[in-house]
């Protein structure tokens, strides 16, 4: 079982294998609508940053919540912002679904 208070911070690498090994896991991708339809993770939620504070609700503070956007700066802010308001076992996904694209699955197009 992974530890109460993960890092701050996962690696794409961290994340691929996880979900190689068949992990379930919370992607919250908190980029705009219109980033989102260019690319994703799979089976990732959208959540604009900006409606993050008002949609706190749909999220569970027990899990895992792996935050992307689409270079990490967004993604590590929501982070901060989650972890402070209860959610301890939020991470930010490092260099966000551009470093997906460049290291793990060069498919998922790039902007």
């Amino acid at each position: 079982m992974p530890p109460p208070f993960p890092e701050p911070n996962v690696t794409v690498d961290e994340v691929k294998c996880r979900l190689d090994q068949g992990e379930s896991l919370f992607l919250l991708d908190v980029r705009q609508p219109e980033e989102f339809h260019i690319c994703r993770l799979p089976d990732s939620i959208l959540i604009p940053m900006g409606e993050i504070p008002a949609r706190l609700h749909e999220l569970d503070p027990e899990q895992e919540i792996i935050v992307y956007c689409h270079h990490g700066i967004r993604s590590a802010r929501v982070t901060a912002f989650l972890r402070q308001a209860g959610f301890p076992r939020a991470r930010n996904l490092r260099g966000g679904i551009d470093e997906w694209s460049r290291r793990i699955d060069p498919s998922v197009p790039t902007y």
